[in-house]
């Protein structure tokens, strides 16, 4: 499996950006997903999940800003981001659960893969 994010750039703050992250390998659907994120000198982060079945969770400072949503028919994720601010600034990674694991949606170990990261620069 893997995944592969894209998306990323450098925006004013208050303004927008949609990642994307395409799943391809031996996947029939797309299991659990999510995004966490890394700014520098920092560890990384949960942002937000989505099930497969498609209830989503979020981490308490992107409530409200961003939307995590899923099309299973193009095996991919995405993460729209409104109202940026400079604390966005980050390397964001998208990640997958394998099926029929136990999962955790906050938790970085409850993902089996991980794509390579996008980098997210939001300036004041």
């Amino acid at each position: 499996v893997q995944l592969q994010a894209s998306g990323g750039g450098l925006v004013q703050a208050g303004g927008s950006l949609r990642l994307s992250c395409a799943v391809s390998g031996r996947t029939a659907n797309i299991n659990h997903m999510a995004w966490f994120r890394q700014a520098p000198g920092q560890e990384r982060e949960f942002v937000a999940a989505i099930s497969r079945s498609g209830s989503t969770y979020y981490t308490d400072s992107v409530k409200g800003r961003f939307t995590i949503s899923r099309d299973n028919a193009k095996n991919t994720a995405y993460l729209q981001m409104d109202s940026l601010n400079p604390e966005d600034t980050a390397v964001y990674y998208c990640a997958q659960a394998r099926l029929f694991r136990s999962w955790s949606p906050e938790k970085g170990t409850s993902y089996d893969y991980w794509g390579q990261g996008t980098l997210v620069t939001v300036s004041s």
